[in-house]
């Protein structure tokens, strides 16, 4: 072969003759976002006609007037946001301190006392948070953080404890600060599921908020109890339909946010 014919074959391609780069899937597809919205727009929209051609009696009628729905509508995504904050500022950071040097003796123990929290009767813990505090939102709030603390601690733990060593030891190779190696290496890793224990917290969050009527704290739980004390099945129904609705609803959010959020090197 001649010099002039290795010159010609070790020639580099033209760049429009080179492969497109490979495309990733769109994390959010029209279905994801649409799909669940719809339906529960339906859900409701079916709700709302049979009501308009219901027979309502005088007690259903006043168990239903003056704002009362909107109001223990309201009360229930107060409680679920307010506790699901809270839930966040404690969980988080504290699995973030068992992992760390000597704290993680002590992780075991805070498994534990999270596990009894979410292995209590949740209707048993508020019963107990009432006696305590007495009758009022605070007792329902405590109750409502207590039961939906364990999903997001053991989340944030198994998360950055299974985090990969090498990668870890290269970070602090190339000079980080262990401040830095947490914010920048450990935590992004850990974030799918830390988001994971923040979403089936937010769903259990909704479901026992339903409860805090039996401490004082409103919500949906009044038009259930309610349908049920006075025997009144539209009552009944309108705040069980609610109540699913309003869960379907968070779950969707929070899977969105879980998309949007994760890092996308640990895209699927």
């Amino acid at each position: 072969m001649t010099a002039t014919e290795v010159e010609e074959t070790s020639e580099p391609l033209d760049e429009s003759e080179a492969p497109p780069p490979e495309r990733r899937p769109s994390r959010l597809t029209w279905q994801k976002l649409t799909f669940l919205p719809v339906a529960l727009i339906a859900v409701l929209l079916a709700t709302w006609l049979w009501f308009q051609q219901a027979d309502l009696d005088a007690l259903t009628r006043n168990a239903l007037s003056g704002g009362q729905v909107t109001k223990a509508l309201w009360q229930h995504i107060e409680l679920t946001v307010i506790s699901t904050f809270f839930v966040l500022i404690i969980a988080i950071p504290l699995g973030v301190l068992l992992t760390r040097g000597a704290m993680s003796r002590a992780t075991p123990v805070a498994m534990a006392f999270a596990n009894m929290g979410q292995a209590t009767p949740a209707i048993g813990l508020l019963a107990l948070l009432v006696i305590w505090l007495g009758i009022g939102r605070r007792a329902a709030l405590i109750g409502i953080i207590v039961y939906a603390i364990l999903p997001v601690l053991s989340n944030t733990i198994t998360g950055l404890k299974a985090n990969d060593p090498t990668l870890l030891e290269a970070a602090r190779g190339i000079g980080m600060s262990p401040t830095g190696v947490l914010t920048r290496v450990e935590l992004p890793l850990a974030v799918p599921l830390i988001l994971a224990g923040v979403r089936t917290a937010l769903v259990l969050n909704v479901g026992t908020a339903t409860l805090a009527v039996f401490g004082g704290g409103g919500g949906l739980g009044v038009l259930i109890t309610t349908g049920i004390t006075n025997q009144r099945m539209p009552v009944l129904v309108l705040g069980s339909i609610l109540t699913v609705v309003l869960a379907l609803l968070v779950d969707w959010l929070a899977s969105i946010a879980e998309l949007l959020l994760r890092p996308r090197g640990l895209q699927p």
